[in-house]
Order: C-alpha cells, then sequence, then structure tokens
C-alpha cells in the first residue's frame, strides 16, 4: 500500500484543525483564575447547547417550522422530559424517549 501524500496531508491538518481549538483554551484557562461572574456564566454554556440542539431536532422538519398537529418527536419528547425532570436519570431518561417514540410511531 503507498502513501497518498495529499491524503495523508488532509488527515494530519484536520487532526491539528480539531485538536488546537479544544486543548488551546484548556490549557489557557486551566491555569487562569476565572471571576465569579465568568464561572457562572460558563455553567450555562453545556445546557444552551443541548437546548439548541433538542429544540431544532423537536420543531425544525426539512428546514422549515413542522405543524405541531403531525409533529411525533414532539408528542414522544413529553413522557420523556417529565422521567428526566422527575429522576434526573439519564438512562431512564433515553429508555423513556426511545419506548415512546416507538411506541407512537408504532400507533401512527
Amino acid at each position: 500500500m503507498d502513501v497518498r501524500w495529499p491524503i495523508f496531508l488532509i488527515i494530519i491538518g484536520s487532526a491539528l484543525v480539531t485538536f488546537v481549538p479544544r486543548v488551546l483554551p484548556l490549557m489557557v484557562l486551566s491555569r487562569i483564575q476565572l471571576p465569579d461572574w465568568a464561572m457562572r456564566w460558563l455553567h450555562y454554556i453545556p445546557i444552551a447547547v443541548m437546548a439548541s440542539l433538542v429544540g431544532q431536532e423537536l420543531f425544525m422538519s426539512n428546514g422549515k417550522l413542522s405543524p405541531l398537529t403531525t409533529n411525533v418527536e414532539l408528542v414522544a419528547a413529553l413522557p420523556t422530559f417529565i422521567v428526566a425532570g422527575m429522576t434526573r436519570s439519564l438512562l431512564g431518561t433515553v429508555v423513556t424517549g426511545l419506548v415512546s417514540i416507538i411506541i407512537i410511531r408504532f400507533i401512527f
């Protein structure tokens, strides 16, 4: 097997582009003490990212706002949100979501 240098360089470049933005902030932020307001602000980033991903999946279909009357994912998300809020269990939430979507798609 011979090595194609352009492909090899693309793979190395892709690895660097993926690695540097993840490691560089970690290295810099681990050496400094952030103010209290910055720590509170950073605390909400994972929640905001997850909410945007879930919201887009629940309310959008093919780049357009899906009608609420035919939105099976939104109906399946309701018991999932309830279980997530009551139990705080990732496994219980995932199982509830999967079972809900299977039952709803089987019925409709």
